[in-house]
């Protein structure tokens, strides 16, 4: 059975550029070993990820991120049972911020900045299809 799983979250002060890309190395080789598929979005120290794959590698990959030190105020937006996934071709892609169009930001939000604390899940959702669609997510 797959699923979809979003969740926000804060990253510790010591996330940088540096870490982030070694995450996301690091995401890619685990993700492609245990068929979970996804994209992340990091902007002003906020995560917010997309994770799709198999219940169980998915509940095990969300249940790691929730306790990894490196991440703070984790809320899960959403998990729902899905028939196909939106994210296939990434292993983990990342959000170019800087393809990112404030105007779609204001679309969804209530001013041009990346909070996905105050937007329902299915919101911020809408918002990762939209970037998929203007070819906003880089990576395999």
């Amino acid at each position: 059975m797959l699923v979809r799983l979003m969740y926000t979250s804060r990253a510790v002060p010591a996330v940088d550029q540096e870490e982030l890309i070694a995450i996301l190395k690091k995401s890619k080789a685990n993700n492609a070993r245990s068929g979970v598929t996804g994209a992340l979005c990091f902007s002003e120290g906020i995560f917010i990820q997309v994770l799709e794959g198999g219940r169980n590698a998915v509940s095990k990959l969300y249940n790691r991120i929730a306790a990894d030190s490196r991440h703070a105020d984790v809320v899960l937006l959403s998990y729902d049972e899905i028939e196909e996934r939106r994210f296939a071709g990434w292993s983990m892609g990342q959000v170019n911020m800087s393809r990112l169009n404030p105007a779609l930001l204001l679309k969804y939000s209530e001013c041009a900045k990346l909070d996905p604390y105050s937007v329902s899940g299915k919101v911020s959702l809408a918002l990762f299809e939209e970037l998929v669609a203007t070819a906003s997510i880089m990576g395999q």
